[in-house]
């Protein structure tokens, strides 16, 4: 099997595009390296160029007739960032993912892997959704997400593309033999605040102290990047058994079905270090939520697949990650 990863010099494209390598399932990367690192794509068929660039997509199946689906993992992430700039997050996330959709039409490829998040979610009293949850995106990245979603939706109820949406929760960690990893030197994530904490010898800053959650700090599913990567493979796999002319669209959560608060990955992030990070309070950043977490009944029994590597896996690899990340990608 041969397969489309927009996306695929990133963070997540990068780490799918290893366990497809790893399941004998060969990558084809398209990335305009805006975000993404060329060193990912080493020993990878790899086009450089956007996903709105039709005449490349275009060249891409021509040299590739044998691509049997498209992961679509290209896209602008940063929540404070996105509101600050929502014109261009709106044309990154939403306009070009459109053009890449009459792209794919134009060269009868009918299968699209999406990834979408979590955080389009409007979470439960108790802080848990499944995929039937209300949807409530509370920042310009996530609105996006859902946008989409509700675009590949429509197009797949007449047109021909069956489309996978899978609603990523919180990644963190590494490949776990290290060979690809978070590519920002400074990642805005809790943890890899955290790591940049310890590196500079400085507080942590708790953003958002009063949540209703069991410790006032927001609560996230922390699921490894690893296991995020092996859901792929095994939703491209699965995926003419899912998804059908019936049911064109369909949308999964990953996640490990359990919550932990950023004071609880604080405390576990301290017990594996030599010098433990203190912490200080500061107000919620713009676009914050209180967060949530996924029940997993149905990546478990339409993929077959469920989490496993723990939140301690997932902190010590992310250390190990940012201790190499320099020697790894050569500094911009």
């Amino acid at each position: 099997m041969k397969v489309l990863i927009t996306g695929g010099a990133g963070y997540i494209g990068s780490t799918v595009a290893q366990a497809c390598l790893d399941a004998g399932i060969t990558p084809v990367v398209l990335d305009s390296l805006v975000t993404g690192r060329r060193e990912f794509t080493a020993d990878r068929a790899f086009y450089e160029g956007d996903i709105s660039d039709g005449a490349l997509v275009d060249r891409i199946f021509a040299e590739h007739p044998d691509i049997h689906a498209v992961v679509h993992c290209a896209a602008l992430i940063v929540v404070p960032e996105s509101v600050a700039d929502p014109v261009g997050y709106y044309r990154a996330n939403v306009v070009k993912s459109l053009d890449l959709a009459g792209h794919l039409l134009r060269n009868g490829c009918d299968r699209l892997v999406f990834s979408s998040s979590a955080s389009i979610y409007r979470a439960n009293d108790d802080l848990t959704v499944d995929e039937d949850s209300a949807l409530d995106p509370q920042s310009p990245y996530a609105r996006t997400k859902a946008v989409c979603e509700g675009m590949f939706a429509d197009i797949a109820a007449t047109q021909p593309l069956r489309v996978l949406s899978l609603r990523y929760f919180n990644p963190i960690g590494a490949d776990p033999e290290m060979r690809t990893g978070i590519q920002h030197p400074r990642p805005s994530h809790a943890l890899g605040r955290m790591i940049q904490a310890a590196e500079d010898g400085v507080p942590f800053e708790i953003t958002g102290t009063d949540w209703p959650t069991r410790d006032g700090s927001g609560i996230r599913d922390y699921v490894h990047v690893w296991d995020l990567a092996t859901a792929h493979v095994a939703a491209l796999r699965s995926f003419d058994e899912n998804l059908t002319d019936e049911r064109p669209h369909l949308v999964v959560n990953l996640g490990t079905g359990r919550g932990t608060t950023v004071r609880e990955l604080f405390a576990a992030f301290n017990s594996l270090l030599d010098t433990p990070v203190e912490a200080v309070e500061a107000p919620a950043r713009p676009g914050d939520v209180a967060g949530a977490w996924t029940r997993t009944d149905r990546a478990r029994d339409l993929l077959g697949w469920e989490a496993r590597y723990s939140l301690t896996d997932g902190i010590r690899h992310s250390l190990q990650w940012a201790a190499l990340r320099d020697s790894v990608l050569t500094p911009r």
